[in-house]
Protein backbone atom coordinates (compact mmCIF):
# COMPACT_ATOMS: atom_id res chain seq x y z
CA UNK A 1 0.00 0.00 0.00
CA UNK A 2 1.06 3.37 -0.72
CA UNK A 3 2.05 5.66 2.33
CA UNK A 4 0.54 8.58 2.15
CA UNK A 5 1.30 10.01 5.44
CA UNK A 6 4.14 12.03 4.70
CA UNK A 7 6.59 12.51 1.78
CA UNK A 8 10.07 10.76 2.76
CA UNK A 9 12.48 10.61 0.15
CA UNK A 10 14.05 7.22 1.58
CA UNK A 11 10.97 5.22 1.69
CA UNK A 12 9.93 3.24 -1.72
CA UNK A 13 6.53 2.82 -2.48
CA UNK A 14 6.02 -0.92 -3.17
CA UNK A 15 3.72 -2.74 -5.38
CA UNK A 16 0.86 -4.53 -3.29
CA UNK A 17 1.92 -7.78 -4.43
CA UNK A 18 5.98 -7.59 -4.26
CA UNK A 19 5.91 -9.62 -0.97
CA UNK A 20 4.40 -12.44 -3.64
CA UNK A 21 7.30 -12.87 -5.38
CA UNK A 22 9.33 -13.20 -2.12
CA UNK A 23 6.91 -15.30 -0.29
CA UNK A 24 6.89 -17.71 -4.13
CA UNK A 25 10.91 -17.12 -3.94
CA UNK A 26 11.33 -18.58 -0.37
CA UNK A 27 8.56 -21.67 -1.02
CA UNK A 28 10.38 -22.56 -3.80
CA UNK A 29 14.02 -22.54 -2.09
CA UNK A 30 12.30 -24.49 0.56
CA UNK A 31 11.03 -26.86 -2.16
CA UNK A 32 14.10 -27.32 -3.91
CA UNK A 33 15.77 -28.03 -0.13
CA UNK A 34 13.10 -30.68 0.21
CA UNK A 35 13.92 -32.28 -2.85
CA UNK A 36 17.26 -32.19 -2.10
CA UNK A 37 16.85 -33.77 1.17
CA UNK A 38 14.71 -36.20 -0.23
CA UNK A 39 17.25 -37.48 -3.24
CA UNK A 40 20.17 -37.46 -0.56
CA UNK A 41 18.15 -40.18 1.23
CA UNK A 42 17.24 -42.17 -1.99
CA UNK A 43 21.05 -42.07 -2.72
CA UNK A 44 22.29 -43.32 0.63
CA UNK A 45 19.04 -45.97 1.04
CA UNK A 46 20.25 -47.46 -2.61
CA UNK A 47 24.00 -47.33 -1.97
CA UNK A 48 23.09 -49.00 1.79
CA UNK A 49 20.96 -51.56 0.24
CA UNK A 50 23.98 -51.97 -2.74
CA UNK A 51 27.00 -52.00 -0.11
CA UNK A 52 24.62 -54.83 1.77
CA UNK A 53 24.58 -56.82 -1.11
CA UNK A 54 28.10 -56.26 -1.90
CA UNK A 55 29.14 -57.33 1.31
CA UNK A 56 26.72 -60.50 1.82
CA UNK A 57 28.07 -61.36 -2.20
CA UNK A 58 31.71 -61.01 -0.48
CA UNK A 59 31.14 -63.20 2.69
CA UNK A 60 29.39 -66.01 0.76
CA UNK A 61 32.39 -66.02 -1.83
CA UNK A 62 34.77 -65.89 1.08
CA UNK A 63 33.47 -68.60 2.39
CA UNK A 64 33.07 -70.57 -0.27
CA UNK A 65 36.95 -69.94 -1.26
CA UNK A 66 38.06 -70.65 2.51
CA UNK A 67 36.09 -74.29 1.79
CA UNK A 68 37.39 -74.71 -1.64
CA UNK A 69 41.04 -74.47 -0.33
CA UNK A 70 40.37 -76.58 2.32
CA UNK A 71 39.72 -79.20 0.42
CA UNK A 72 42.24 -78.79 -2.01
CA UNK A 73 44.59 -79.11 0.39
CA UNK A 74 45.61 -75.54 0.98
CA UNK A 75 44.66 -74.35 4.22
CA UNK A 76 46.47 -71.41 4.85
CA UNK A 77 45.16 -70.12 1.84
CA UNK A 78 47.84 -67.92 -0.79
CA UNK A 79 50.97 -68.34 1.07
CA UNK A 80 51.78 -71.86 -0.88
CA UNK A 81 53.23 -72.00 -4.48
CA UNK A 82 51.53 -72.14 -7.29
CA UNK A 83 51.30 -75.88 -8.65
CA UNK A 84 51.34 -76.88 -11.94
CA UNK A 85 48.06 -79.04 -11.98
CA UNK A 86 46.25 -75.49 -11.21
CA UNK A 87 48.18 -73.43 -13.60
CA UNK A 88 46.90 -76.20 -16.11
CA UNK A 89 43.48 -76.75 -14.63
CA UNK A 90 43.28 -80.07 -13.80
CA UNK A 91 41.60 -78.99 -10.41
CA UNK A 92 39.12 -77.59 -11.91
CA UNK A 93 37.21 -80.74 -11.20
CA UNK A 94 38.10 -80.95 -7.57
CA UNK A 95 36.43 -77.26 -7.28
CA UNK A 96 33.16 -78.16 -9.20
CA UNK A 97 32.73 -81.33 -7.05
CA UNK A 98 33.08 -78.96 -3.98
CA UNK A 99 30.53 -76.54 -5.25
CA UNK A 100 28.52 -78.63 -6.39
CA UNK A 101 28.03 -80.68 -2.99
CA UNK A 102 27.83 -77.27 -1.42
CA UNK A 103 24.83 -76.49 -3.39
CA UNK A 104 23.38 -79.64 -3.07
CA UNK A 105 23.81 -79.00 0.80
CA UNK A 106 22.29 -75.40 0.68
CA UNK A 107 19.61 -75.99 -1.60
CA UNK A 108 18.18 -79.74 0.19
CA UNK A 109 14.46 -79.97 1.54
CA UNK A 110 15.95 -80.69 4.53
CA UNK A 111 19.12 -78.47 4.46
CA UNK A 112 18.80 -78.51 8.19
CA UNK A 113 20.24 -82.17 8.65
CA UNK A 114 23.18 -81.55 6.34
CA UNK A 115 26.34 -80.07 6.49
CA UNK A 116 29.14 -79.97 4.46
CA UNK A 117 32.98 -79.70 5.30
CA UNK A 118 36.11 -79.36 3.94
CA UNK A 119 39.95 -80.71 5.40
CA UNK A 120 42.96 -81.72 3.67
CA UNK A 121 41.86 -82.68 0.52
CA UNK A 122 38.50 -84.64 2.28
CA UNK A 123 35.19 -83.37 1.37
CA UNK A 124 32.87 -84.69 4.50
CA UNK A 125 29.19 -84.44 4.02
CA UNK A 126 27.08 -84.80 7.22
CA UNK A 127 23.69 -86.44 7.74
CA UNK A 128 22.36 -86.37 10.89
CA UNK A 129 20.77 -89.81 12.08
CA UNK A 130 16.93 -89.01 12.33
CA UNK A 131 16.92 -88.04 9.04
CA UNK A 132 18.32 -91.25 7.13
CA UNK A 133 16.41 -93.65 10.61
CA UNK A 134 13.91 -93.68 12.79
CA UNK A 135 15.34 -94.91 16.29
CA UNK A 136 16.69 -97.77 16.89
CA UNK A 137 16.04 -98.56 13.44
CA UNK A 138 18.59 -99.55 10.40
CA UNK A 139 15.97 -99.20 7.63
CA UNK A 140 16.97 -95.68 5.87
CA UNK A 141 13.75 -93.29 5.92
CA UNK A 142 12.14 -92.87 2.20
CA UNK A 143 11.83 -89.27 2.78
CA UNK A 144 15.39 -89.03 2.95
CA UNK A 145 15.64 -90.76 -0.58
CA UNK A 146 15.72 -88.25 -2.86
CA UNK A 147 18.13 -86.18 -1.28
CA UNK A 148 20.61 -89.03 -1.36
CA UNK A 149 19.63 -90.12 -4.32
CA UNK A 150 20.89 -86.39 -5.88
CA UNK A 151 23.97 -86.86 -3.80
CA UNK A 152 24.34 -90.37 -5.91
CA UNK A 153 23.77 -88.87 -9.21
CA UNK A 154 26.78 -86.27 -8.22
CA UNK A 155 29.14 -88.60 -7.00
CA UNK A 156 28.48 -91.07 -10.03
CA UNK A 157 30.20 -87.94 -12.14
CA UNK A 158 33.64 -87.88 -10.11
CA UNK A 159 34.52 -91.52 -9.94
CA UNK A 160 38.14 -90.46 -8.93
CA UNK A 161 36.80 -90.51 -5.73
CA UNK A 162 36.48 -93.02 -3.51
CA UNK A 163 33.43 -92.75 -0.08
CA UNK A 164 34.07 -93.94 3.05
CA UNK A 165 30.72 -94.21 4.94
CA UNK A 166 31.17 -93.63 8.71
CA UNK A 167 27.74 -94.22 10.96
CA UNK A 168 28.07 -92.80 14.73
CA UNK A 169 25.89 -93.13 17.20
CA UNK A 170 25.29 -91.35 21.14
CA UNK A 171 26.17 -92.68 24.12
CA UNK A 172 22.79 -93.81 25.40
CA UNK A 173 23.14 -97.53 25.57
CA UNK A 174 20.61 -100.02 23.12
CA UNK A 175 20.70 -103.49 23.47
CA UNK A 176 18.18 -105.52 21.46
CA UNK A 177 18.39 -108.59 19.99
CA UNK A 178 19.43 -106.50 16.60
CA UNK A 179 21.63 -104.45 17.90
CA UNK A 180 23.51 -105.49 20.77
CA UNK A 181 25.48 -102.03 21.28
CA UNK A 182 25.83 -99.17 19.46
CA UNK A 183 29.18 -99.92 17.57
CA UNK A 184 26.57 -103.08 15.58
CA UNK A 185 23.89 -100.21 15.24
CA UNK A 186 26.11 -97.73 13.91
CA UNK A 187 28.40 -100.19 11.88
CA UNK A 188 24.73 -101.75 10.06
CA UNK A 189 23.48 -97.83 9.77
CA UNK A 190 26.84 -97.33 8.10
CA UNK A 191 26.34 -100.69 5.63
CA UNK A 192 22.59 -100.17 4.61
CA UNK A 193 23.61 -96.57 3.19
CA UNK A 194 26.83 -98.43 0.79
CA UNK A 195 24.19 -101.16 -0.02
CA UNK A 196 21.84 -98.48 -1.22
CA UNK A 197 24.58 -96.60 -3.00
CA UNK A 198 25.21 -99.77 -4.98
CA UNK A 199 21.83 -100.66 -5.55
CA UNK A 200 22.04 -97.07 -7.15
CA UNK A 201 25.45 -97.48 -9.42
CA UNK A 202 28.27 -96.47 -7.72
CA UNK A 203 30.78 -99.17 -8.40
CA UNK A 204 31.52 -101.11 -5.05
CA UNK A 205 35.33 -100.35 -5.09
CA UNK A 206 34.75 -97.01 -4.37
CA UNK A 207 33.42 -97.82 -1.04
CA UNK A 208 34.05 -98.69 2.18
CA UNK A 209 31.58 -98.14 5.75
CA UNK A 210 32.65 -98.03 9.41
CA UNK A 211 30.81 -98.31 12.21
CA UNK A 212 32.06 -96.15 15.35
CA UNK A 213 29.28 -96.57 18.01
CA UNK A 214 30.02 -93.49 20.63
CA UNK A 215 33.39 -93.34 20.17
CA UNK A 216 33.85 -90.00 18.38
CA UNK A 217 30.97 -87.71 19.47
CA UNK A 218 30.96 -83.82 18.11
CA UNK A 219 29.54 -82.88 21.31
CA UNK A 220 29.25 -84.00 24.22
CA UNK A 221 26.15 -85.97 25.31
CA UNK A 222 24.96 -83.92 27.57
CA UNK A 223 21.87 -82.83 26.18
CA UNK A 224 19.33 -84.06 23.86
CA UNK A 225 20.52 -81.56 21.25
CA UNK A 226 24.17 -82.78 21.71
CA UNK A 227 23.13 -86.37 21.28
CA UNK A 228 21.35 -85.39 18.52
CA UNK A 229 24.36 -84.08 16.56
CA UNK A 230 26.31 -87.30 17.60
CA UNK A 231 23.52 -89.41 16.14
CA UNK A 232 24.96 -89.05 12.09
CA UNK A 233 26.39 -90.69 8.94
CA UNK A 234 29.36 -89.30 7.24
CA UNK A 235 30.10 -89.65 3.93
CA UNK A 236 33.83 -88.94 3.75
CA UNK A 237 35.02 -88.27 -0.10
CA UNK A 238 38.86 -88.60 -0.45
CA UNK A 239 40.84 -88.66 -4.12
CA UNK A 240 41.46 -91.81 -5.41
CA UNK A 241 45.65 -91.45 -5.13
CA UNK A 242 46.11 -93.13 -8.48
CA UNK A 243 44.22 -90.54 -10.24
CA UNK A 244 47.25 -87.43 -9.09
Amino acid sequence: MKDTGYNNPYIVEENDAGWLVTYADLMTLLMVFFVLLYSLASFEKERYKTTVTSLTAAVQTQSEMEGIMKFLGKPDGFDQKIRIDEITGLRNRDTALYRSMDRLVKNAAQKESLSLEASSGKLIITVSGEALFASGSARLNSQALPAMDEMINLLKKYTEYNINIKGHTDNVPIATKAFPSNWELSAIRATTVLKHLIAKGISAQRLTATGYGQLIPLAANTTEENRAKNRRVEFVLEKNQSTW
